[in-house]
Formats: C-alpha cells, sequence, structure tokens
C-alpha cells in the first residue's frame, strides 16, 4: 500500500458542495492518508475569499476601524460549512480565541493563516481524520526564512504517528511561535513539504483545472493540454506566469523524486498533467512543453566600449540593485552590451535614481531605457535536440509583424526567452502557439518570396 498526499485549494473548499466532492474524491482512494487544505475561495464571481477577507479584518484593525462586521462574514462561512456538512464541531470556541487574539493586536499573518486553520478542523471533523496543525512543524527562523531540515524532521516524527491527517496549508511557525504564512498560494507548498516528509508515493494538487494547458486559455482558444511535464520545465513556466501551481512548490517534491499529479476537484475522472522529474522516455515526439509570460518588465541597456575587459563592471550593476533591493530577472549580453532586465513593479518608483546611480559608478557611453515590455518563454525538452526551433519561433513573430526587443536562450537550451511590447504580448504567444502545433506543411505558408527554398533549409538546419 502507497501514500498519496492530497491539497486541495481554495475553489475545492469553497462551500458544501465542493466539500462533498472532496470526501469522495479521498474516499474512492484508501491510500490518500493525508489532506492539505487552503482557506475557502469565492462561491460565485462576486463573492469573496475568506483570506482576503481576514486581511482586510487587519487593516480595520490597523486604522481603528471596526472589524466586527467583517469577522462576522467569516464566521457565518464557516457556520454554514458546519450545518451544511452535518458536522460536530465547536467552532464558537475558536471564533472567540482568534477574536480575542485580534483585539490583542494579533499579527498580520496570524490573523489570514485563521482561515487554512479553520478549514482544516472542518474537513478533519467530516472526513474522521485527525487534525494537525502546522504551527511547530514547519519551521522559520527569526527572519521569516524556511529551515527546510528542521522542517522535513518535524513534519516526519508528527505525521507519521498519525495513520490519517487533515493539515492546513499556508503557514508554519518561527521560533517564538509566531505564525509566519508563505506567500499567496503556499498552501502548495505546505502540500509539497508534507509529501517530502512521508515519503509520499504521490502529491496531488487539486484545483478547478485539469492540468497544465501548453498556453493561457484567456489568450490562445482551446490550447492543448500537457498531459505530463518535467520538473525544470515546470520551474520556468511557473517563473514565466503559469499559476496553476506556487512555484516554491516543487523543491521539496524535486528533491524527494516524487511526482506531482495536478487534478481536477469537479472532473476527477480526468488523469490532469503529472509533474516528474525526467521525461525523456516519454513517447510522444513534442517540440515544445509550454508558452507562458507576462508584461511590465523594464529593460535597461547598457552601452561601454571595451566592456568586456573591465573587471567587475557586471558585479558593479548587479550591486547596484542590490543596494536598492531589486532582484534581476533577466542578464542577456554581448562584448560591450548588458541588458538589465527587472519587474516594473519591484522597481518601486526608484528607476530614476538607479540610473542616477550606474552613470555615476559605471560610466557607460549610453544608458538607454525600454519600459512597457513583456517576456515570453517557449519551453520544452524537446528544443535542445530538434534543429530549426528558433528559426521556427522567429519566423512566426516576423509573420505576426512583430518587433522583437530582446532575445535570451538558457544554457540548458530548455528555453527560448524573448522581449516584446506590451501591446504585442497577446499576438506574439497566438503566434508562436499556432507555429508549433499547426501541421508541418504549414508552418512555412506566407513567408517572403526573397526568402527561397535554399534559405529555408538553411534555417531549418
Amino acid at each position: 500500500m502507497g501514500v498519496i498526499v492530497s491539497k486541495f485549494g481554495g475553489s475545492s473548499v469553497a462551500d458544501g458542495i465542493q466539500l462533498a466532492k472532496l470526501k469522495k474524491i479521498i474516499e474512492d482512494e484508501s491510500d490518500r492518508k493525508y489532506v492539505i487544505v487552503s482557506a475557502p475561495g469565492r462561491r460565485f464571481d462576486q463573492d469573496n475569499k475568506v483570506t482576503d477577507l481576514l486581511y482586510l479584518c487587519k487593516a480595520h484593525i490597523d486604522h481603528n476601524v471596526d472589524y466586527r462586521q467583517i469577522f462576522q462574514v467569516v464566521c457565518d462561512r464557516f457556520l454554514a460549512l458546519k450545518m451544511n456538512l452535518g458536522i460536530d464541531i465547536d467552532l464558537e470556541k475558536e471564533f472567540a480565541e482568534i477574536d480575542k487574539n485580534m483585539q490583542n493586536n494579533a499579527s498580520e499573518d496570524y490573523i489570514a493563516s485563521r482561515g487554512e486553520y479553520l478549514t482544516a478542523l472542518v474537513v478533519a471533523a467530516y472526513l474522521g481524520y485527525d487534525f494537525v496543525d502546522t504551527a511547530g512543524l514547519i519551521c522559520f527562523d527569526e527572519r521569516g526564512k524556511l529551515l527546510d531540515e528542521e522542517t522535513d524532521r518535524r513534519l516526519a516524527n508528527e505525521i507519521l504517528k498519525h495513520d490519517r491527517a487533515v493539515i492546513p496549508g499556508f503557514y508554519g511557525s518561527k521560533p517564538d511561535r509566531s505564525i509566519k504564512t508563505f506567500s499567496r498560494g503556499g498552501s502548495d507548498i505546505t502540500g509539497s513539504l508534507v509529501a517530502k516528509a512521508v515519503k509520499a508515493d504521490v502529491y496531488e494538487n487539486w484545483t478547478d483545472v485539469s492540468g497544465f494547458l501548453v498556453a493561457d486559455p484567456r489568450i490562445v482558444k482551446n490550447p492543448e493540454q500537457i498531459d505530463m511535464v518535467s520538473y525544470k520545465e515546470l520551474r520556468e513556466l511557473s517563473y514565466m506566469g503559469a499559476s496553476v501551481l506556487h512555484e516554491d512548490a516543487i523543491y521539496p517534491v524535486r528533491a524527494g523524486n516524487i511526482p506531482i499529479n495536478i487534478r481536477n476537484t469537479n472532473a476527477p475522472a480526468h488523469p490532469g498533467t503529472l509533474i516528474v522529474s525526467d521525461t525523456s522516455k516519454k513517447a510522444d515526439d513534442k517540440i515544445i512543453t509550454g508558452i507562458a509570460g507576462s508584461k511590465d518588465f523594464v529593460v535597461i541597456a547598457i552601452y561601454k566600449n571595451m566592456m568586456s575587459a573591465e573587471t567587475g563592471f557586471v558585479r558593479r550593476c548587479l550591486s547596484i540593485l542590490e543596494d536598492y533591493g531589486i532582484p534581476v530577472e533577466h542578464l542577456p549580453s554581448s562584448i560591450d552590451t548588458i541588458s538589465i532586465v527587472l519587474s516594473k513593479k519591484k522597481i518601486n518608483g526608484k528607476l530614476e535614481d538607479i540610473l542616477e546611480e550606474m552613470q555615476r559608478r559605471l560610466a557607460p557611453d549610453s544608458l538607454d531605457v525600454y519600459q512597457d515590455m513583456a517576456l515570453i518563454a517557449t519551453v520544452g525538452r524537446g528544443m535542445n535536440r530538434r534543429r530549426g526551433v528558433s528559426a521556427r519561433l522567429f519566423t512566426a513573430l516576423y509573420k505576426a509583424g512583430i518587433n522583437i526587443r530582446m532575445i535570451d536562450q538558457g544554457s540548458s537550451e530548455m528555453n527560448i526567452i524573448v522581449g516584446v511590447e506590451n501591446i504585442d504580448f497577446e499576438n506574439a504567444v497566438r503566434a508562436i502557439y499556432d507555429t508549433f502545433f499547426e501541421t508541418e506543411e504549414d508552418q512555412w505558408a506566407g513567408f517572403p518570396a526573397e526568402f527561397d527554398e535554399g534559405i529555408k533549409n538553411r534555417l531549418d538546419a
């Protein structure tokens, strides 16, 4: 008998109907022993996520505004679950404890985490499983950094005492026992940490979609499903905006060589997407696995003659950004130029100060800034063993009338990143998708006449 760890997202625990689906999924497979839950999500378009309401409670407290009406909405959500599921659990006692802590200036992390805490209590009572709190098990240091080894040891020691358990996602604690949350979507990380600790055979992540799609369906109509993807490919896609799974959830299961299965609570018979360590032996011959990207980047292009002979130039560039606390997204370069790609959101109004500092400390010959840029990553295990991939991609963008402002290919040859203007983002994604999922005979249709058969063949090579 194996062990399956199953994490259910906010849409999967939003109301009694969804929780009934969750229970059937758990009961249909006896190996599903450990269940991680998020806080309830939206039940309909105009509804609120419980976590958003809890953050709003904290904002009211900080501004000396009465929060009780909002907190009552949260309480009513859980009381409705209790009534609909017919479970015996003293939620009023839990509400009173949370309210008392909020009145005593509880931290934002503590308040936000109570959605997962209460959901886990409700689901444990509904399934007849043990409740295991992650406070004291998922460990952060005083600065909020996850302590991987200590977390793995504590989780294994506690959870393996229980044959079956429900565990709240999203949070752990610091050495002083104060609650510390992950970033939003962090219940995925909790599930991954639990799967590693108990040496699970599979980590299931249940959500409201049947796995990953090759491209964003809001941009590409009916994109193909990705049935299998490697950890490395998923890391690239998640970083560039594919949002089905929190990107940091990959590391623990990858270290334990545990497959992740993305499944749909509303379509449990669908096999979803399987995430594994190696897909090289997979039977299909797909060149690319997925296309992902996002908008609103800033590119700082620095030119300096003989840059390559100047020791420490790149280090000084990066140290300036480090001083301002701004991470670098990408760093394509040539012999005398370097382009620094930054998130506009993370620059946070500091661009002019950064440019002045670069002029002063680097003395460049030119310093150009390109704003409103979008990055698109084309990712695939087949790219490094197939000729003509770059040619097809650039040809597709040429035919769509899209100007490429930046090109960056990783050393693994698993992805090609192109920079385009924000206004061209959606058309660029569609063009790339179409060229890799059309028939081989059609891929050169419409190519300019001056590119004769010989040139086309050289590009293919």
